[in-house]
């Protein structure tokens, strides 16, 4: 389909028609398309090659967007062109000539444009020392040649660096020579090392500089020492690396509690702190996840995770493989993130408000820090400058009222759940203080002092063994009918009696009410006693027992 992108949107005839054009011009059956220069295209090119983009399209089958054009002259911008500096085009003209630089007399700038120091008088006016004519050079430079950093280099330069340091390397063996003469010695060890340094610098290069001798024996020297935290044998070139640099103290060795941390021998990695004690920035070793989790560890370990949440959510990204993407999506991403905070921010203030409750006072009024200087005597007077003054709130504090020596709310009684007084212990609000003795009559007021103390009446006397026992029972946690019981049997068969009655007549309203019936048993109390607890418990009917609704009668 060469002509696919000459032909355009077709419809589905002319499409039909085309393919089948595209498969008889493949079998060889039709004849092949022609370009613009009558050249025949070959059907077997695939679209996506034979398709002109759209800013190259011609509107006919062609190929030309595929052929280098030979007709463009591209020699100016070439990597190899560039601007002759410092050359002129001929020799300086004698005379001043009308356009020229008032300042040097050359034709190819002006006087704003020229870089000779400005003179007194120009050579407009004098007519003297006219400055030649400079080569001006217009280049095309293409997108290669403008971003070429050597361009322009000329690789001559260098060689002089190269004769500079031959020329003294030449003086420094002539110093040595004439050292050697003036000892007049016949030491055989300075014969051969004057011969072999005579040698050397026939083997010289004219190019490069030579090496001398005292280098050779510092290469001697500098092999045969040993590195840092190695052990390098010249002669066996065998290397044996220590554990570690012998001035440094081992990690094991800085905490030898066994309970401390833990040290793996094998990978001598130890994670946690040996000395917990002491903070990270003062210990000589804070452990290996103190490096870890510090400087630019964390963020790293973010992008990477980063990385391997976007790349399992389907998006092509790889840390290693093409680092500064993900660092690009990872500000990205981050970007985007403050500002969904700032919009879901602005959302909730916009709709429930209070914002003015985020704006904080400034540091120095959260701190209350002030150069106010107070000093303090031994038993806490201040005795230079004014003490801080105490917080206050808006209700009346340490007000004392009708003779109390405490605020109220200073008591709490746990038997009625009330606040009061503490001078006196009054759950009345503004009442008049009546001291230690107000204390001795709450306390004799109390429940647990009216149930222990005995009644007056001598019908009515208790034992104290009873009055012990009802007062146990009504602050104890075992409630009536548990436990080990002691029934009377004539107070039994009385509340028996006494229930089947209330059974029989039913529960009125006097009896709900909770008053006291006429014959009711003598208890000399309001509560429930065994007796009549236990006649409840046999009268009443159990809806689950099967004998439920068997009844015997009372006449035997």
């Amino acid at each position: 389909m060469a002509s696919a992108s000459a032909i355009g949107k077709l419809s589905r005839e002319e499409f039909r028609r085309q393919k089948d054009l595209d498969a008889a011009r493949k079998a060889g059956t039709a004849p092949a398309a022609l370009d613009e220069e009558g050249k025949p295209i070959n059907p077997h090119i695939p679209q996506y090659i034979s398709q002109a983009p759209w800013y190259l399209d011609t509107g006919a089958p062609s190929l030309s967007h595929q052929r280098h054009n030979q007709e463009e002259d591209h020699s100016s911008d070439k990597l190899d062109s560039w601007y002759s500096r410092g050359s002129f085009s001929g020799p300086a003209a004698k005379k001043y000539r009308k356009g020229a630089c008032e300042n040097c007399g050359a034709m190819t700038h002006k006087k704003q444009d020229c870089l000779e120091r400005p003179r007194k008088k120009g050579a407009k006016f004098t007519g003297k020392n006219i400055a030649p004519d400079e080569i001006v050079q217009e280049l095309d430079l293409s997108y290669d040649a403008k971003r070429d950093r050597w361009n322009g280099y000329d690789a001559s330069e260098h060689k002089k660096i190269y004769e500079e340091y031959a020329a003294v390397e030449a003086a420094r063996q002539k110093l040595r020579e004439e050292e050697i003469d003036n000892q007049t010695t016949t030491d055989l060890a300075a014969v051969r090392k004057l011969a072999k340094a005579g040698k050397s610098e026939k083997k010289d290069d004219a190019d490069f500089g030579s090496s001398d001798e005292e280098d050779e024996d510092e290469e001697k020297y500098a092999d045969a020492a040993d590195a840092v935290g190695q052990k390098l044998d010249t002669k066996t070139r065998i290397t044996v690396r220590n554990l570690r640099i012998r001035e440094d103290t081992a990690k094991y060795l800085i905490n030898l509690d066994p309970s401390s941390a833990y040290y793996d021998p094998k990978t001598r990695s130890m994670r946690d702190a040996p000395d917990k004690d002491i903070p990270p920035e003062e210990a000589k070793f804070a452990g290996d996840n103190f490096f870890r989790y510090s400087g630019e560890a964390p963020a790293v370990q973010q992008l990477q995770l980063f990385a391997w949440q976007a790349a399992s959510r389907g998006n092509d990204v790889h840390l290693n493989a093409n680092p500064t993407q993900g660092e690009k999506l990872h500000q990205e991403f981050k970007q985007k993130r403050e500002e969904l905070k700032e919009t879901s921010k602005e959302s909730i203030l916009a709709r429930y408000g209070g914002e003015e409750y985020l704006q904080t006072a400034p540091k120095e009024l959260l701190q209350g820090q002030t150069e106010n200087y107070v000093e303090y005597s031994r038993t806490g007077q201040v005795i230079k400058g004014r003490e801080r003054a105490k917080a206050r709130s808006k209700y009346p504090e340490d007000v004392f009222i009708n003779n109390h020596t405490a605020v109220w709310g200073s008591w709490y009684d746990p038997s009625s759940g009330s606040w009061g007084y503490a001078c006196c212990h009054s759950i009345l609000h503004i009442s008049y203080c009546a001291g230690r003795a107000g204390i001795e009559a709450t306390q004799a007021s109390s429940a647990e002092a009216l149930l222990a103390a005995p009644t007056t009446d001598e019908e009515d006397v208790v034992p104290a063994e009873t009055s012990k026992q009802k007062v146990q029972q009504n602050f104890s946690k075992k409630r009536v009918g548990e436990g080990d019981v002691k029934l009377d049997k004539d107070r039994l068969a009385q509340a028996l009696s006494e229930e089947k009655k209330r059974a029989r007549k039913g529960d009125d309203d006097h009896d709900r009410s909770g008053k006291r019936r006429k014959g009711a048993i003598e208890s000399g109390s309001h509560d429930v006693t065994e007796e009549e607890l236990e006649a409840y418990r046999m009268q009443r009917r159990m809806t689950e027992d099967p004998m439920a609704n068997y009844k015997d009668n009372e006449d035997f």
